[in-house]
């Protein structure tokens, strides 16, 4: 997917664009893991929990495919394969630190 296709299929409001992209609670998960480093396949799902390996395998391709995490494949045997936030990625750390801010403080009011 180029960029351009990416920017052409974006809705005109700009909260929908970052729901678009990261709305899922599983790549906001996701998110969250990768925000300290590099993981693998088994360390994300394991982090994760409850996804299931097919569902987890595409999120990381459509997060892949628009920008926010590189995937890189390591001629080994077995294969290697390591999950790591781009810069674009990485610049989503405020609005989670906002969300777990916000959560923090629910907690905290409601229990």
């Amino acid at each position: 997917m180029t960029t351009q296709t990416v920017k052409k299929d974006l809705p005109a409001c700009p909260v929908e664009t970052t729901l678009t992209l990261i709305g899922d609670k599983w790549k906001v998960l996701i998110l969250r893991d990768l925000m300290p480093g590099t993981k693998r396949f088994g360390e994300l799902k394991k982090s994760i929990g409850t996804v299931s390996q097919k569902v987890l395998t595409a999120q990381l391709r459509d997060m892949e495919n628009n920008g926010l995490l590189t995937r890189t494949v390591y001629a080994e045997v077995p294969p290697r394969v390591e999950y790591s936030l781009t810069d674009l990625g990485k610049s989503l750390k405020p609005i989670l630190d906002a969300m777990w801010n916000w959560g923090e403080e629910y907690k905290a009011q409601n229990s």
